[in-house]
């Protein structure tokens, strides 16, 4: 692996900062290069996903021609993708991950309405699995079965983002929760009177227990990571999995708006995080979490 030929700039670090605090807050037990790298990484996904839910007329257009510039074709996608590409190519990121989470970003791009637990997987995979996937290739991980524990924890930590934001994302016309748990359209959901508060409730909950098996395995993957990043990315563990417990402790109110992790609590999580470093077999996979995910990137048939 080579280093970054250009110098990386302070524009990553602010968009982490502003955007991801918790994962600024754990990026600060990296080390300089790879807090860099991961603040890089951070700031493509941020690009696409603010394109996605931006205003621009013609964002779908754009998105696909991001696509198709990372599969190959000689698209314009801007020196933001020009940028990334290079990053990829310096890191040994695979573009087919990146590929997939533009596949995520263009399907927001219509009516939401999540059908079945295997949909909802298969889309926090792409959003978000990916995401762990490259995240692998960043922090100089060299154990290949480390990559199905990071997808496990990007997945975990999407899950915990629909249990958080159900209610911002039914006003956008979009509906994670699962049909299947819940029969509610997105504007029903939007309205959050007192008749779709328990029902949805009970679904914020199965997100939540669904997101705990996802964590569960993470956590023991994490001893197959670099030893200096292994700190970092069980901070980002546990702050992230503290927003479902402070919405479980909230009764489950998902119409009272978000839940944030305070900085006295972030802090207390970081201590705690120390005892897991302590090294501990690696079990194998449990194969079944990655089940309904069978075809996309990192997952084996």
């Amino acid at each position: 692996m080579t280093e970054p030929s250009l110098p990386i700039s302070p524009l990553a670090k602010q968009v982490l900062a502003h955007h991801g605090k918790s994962f600024y807050w754990a990026s600060l037990f990296l080390g300089p290069k790879l807090a860099d790298r991961a603040a890089r990484l951070y700031q493509f996904c941020r690009f696409v996903d603010d394109l996605a839910d931006g205003d621009l007329p013609d964002r779908e257009h754009t998105l696909e021609d991001i696509r198709a510039r990372l599969q190959g074709e000689n698209r314009p996608a801007g020196p933001e993708i020009e940028s990334f590409i290079q990053f990829a190519s310096e890191n040994n990121i695979p573009l087919s991950a990146a590929k997939e989470l533009l596949d995520g970003m263009l399907k927001d791009q219509q009516p939401t309405a999540v059908s079945d637990e295997m949909e909802l997987l298969r889309y926090c995979h792409a959003v978000a699995g990916t995401v762990g996937l490259m995240m692998c290739c960043v922090l100089d991980c060299q154990q290949p079965r480390a990559q199905s524990f990071a997808i496990d924890l990007g997945i975990a930590m999407q899950l915990t983002n629909i249990a958080r934001d159900v209610l911002e994302d039914a006003k956008m016309g979009r509906r994670y929760l699962p049909a299947s748990w819940v029969d509610l359209s997105a504007s029903q959901i939007a309205i959050a009177d007192d008749t779709c508060r328990p029902q949805v409730s009970a679904a914020v909950e199965r997100l939540l227990d669904l997101a705990e098996q996802y964590y569960q395995s993470a956590l023991l993957g994490i001893q197959l990571l670099p030893f200096r990043t292994r700190l970092a990315i069980t901070i980002a563990l546990r702050v992230y999995r503290q927003i479902g417990w402070l919405l479980k402790r909230r009764n489950l109110c998902w119409w009272q708006g978000r839940v944030f992790v305070g900085k006295r609590e972030k802090l207390l999580l970081s201590l705690r995080s120390i005892a897991d470093l302590t090294p501990v077999s690696v079990p194998d996979h449990k194969t079944q979490l990655h089940a309904p995910l069978r075809g996309l990137a990192g997952v084996d048939s």
